[in-house]
């Protein structure tokens, strides 16, 4: 690094709910070693929100590959160092416009690459967990790792919210408090656990714990499951899926007991929380890569194929409902709330 201290930092990170907290290792690493900095963050236009209330960012914004060509051509603040993520090129060259030394991952264009300082080569694909895979930016660059916890933080607002929020939609004597996420995003479709699958899961919890309550997270793509999920489960449930925003779903999932989901966006979330977190992989995307990091209370169930014997086509469903039941059992057995 040279040798003053860059005093305006920018970093870009356009992409989905997960991706984007996987880098907050990242942006807390960046942080710690430059304490005086003012970081400025800016990621997808409908995740920026995530970022919200991190206290080693001083601004979240939003950028766009397609808005990116336009902007930085007529002044405007400037930064002493950016980081880029990804390989959207418009993004790159965004940077390259406002900041005076610019670190990525190689775009495979040399007009840009030979720009970089430096131009990072990107990790193997499942060489490392995808947070750590992130940090080899600031890596590239002599900045330590600064911990690999994924962060979240709910304002204290919002913590309120979710309150008052839970004593109106849920039975007083609810307990515990268990969130589900069933799906993944439709191009993920394979990450999904069948739904018959979390049926049968919640008939075992309620075997042991009667006055156990759903929280059924998710959103408007896979209403029809949640949908049906919650009509099995009748006053045990309380469907949100597509009825809250983003920060409101995380603000819940902060005051539940236990959450039980597939690999992606909001387990990502769920990751942050001190909370048992009993998370379903999928061969193609294990806990080992995508699983939360240095948390206390961590239930990962891989599928039991492993990584040669493994396609997108392999089922969830192998990863039967007893196996999982196993790891809600031992993840709510310290609450000492069975009946």
């Amino acid at each position: 690094m040279a040798d003053e201290a860059p005093r305006e930092i920018l970093v870009i990170h356009v992409t989905r709910i997960g991706d984007t907290l996987l880098a907050t290792p990242a942006l807390r690493a960046i942080a710690a070693a430059y304490p005086a900095a003012r970081i400025t963050c800016l990621a997808h236009p409908k995740r920026a929100e995530i970022l919200r209330h991190l206290p080693f960012l001083a601004h979240v914004g939003s950028i766009s590959k397609r808005r990116a060509p336009f902007l930085g051509r007529l002044g405007g603040r400037r930064y002493d160092l950016a980081f880029v993520f990804g390989y959207d090129r418009p993004l790159v060259a965004y940077a390259l416009r406002v900041a005076r030394r610019v670190v990525a991952f190689r775009q495979g264009d040399p007009r840009l690459d030979g720009r970089l300082d430096p131009c990072v080569e990107p990790p193997a694909p499942g060489s490392r967990h995808a947070a750590a895979a992130l940090l080899a930016l600031p890596e590239a660059v002599g900045i330590p790792p600064a911990g690999l916890r994924l962060a979240y933080r709910v304002s204290e607002d919002e913590s309120a919210w979710a309150r008052t929020f839970l004593s109106r939609c849920t039975p007083p004597e609810a307990a515990p408090l268990i969130g589900l996420q069933v799906a993944s995003f439709p191009t993920k479709a394979w990450r999904d656990w069948p739904l018959e699958h979390f049926s049968a899961l919640c008939r075992n919890i309620l075997s042991g714990y009667p006055r156990a309550h759903f929280l059924i997270f998710g959103g408007t793509a896979e209403q029809a499951r949640t949908q049906s999920l919650c009509a099995q489960l009748g006053s045990h449930g309380t469907l949100l899926a597509g009825r809250l925003s983003l920060r409101q779903t995380a603000a819940l999932m902060s005051r539940i007991d236990l959450y039980v989901g597939v690999d992606t966006g909001p387990t990502h979330i769920m990751g942050c929380f001190d909370i048992p977190l009993v998370g379903l992989y999928h061969c193609q995307s294990p806990s080992r890569v995508f699983g939360a990091l240095e948390h206390p209370c961590l239930h990962a169930v891989d599928h039991p194929r492993r990584d040669g014997d493994c396609s997108s086509a392999t089922p969830m469903a192998e990863i039967s409902v007893a196996r999982v039941w196993q790891e809600v059992r031992a993840a709510l057995a310290p609450t000492d709330r069975i009946e």
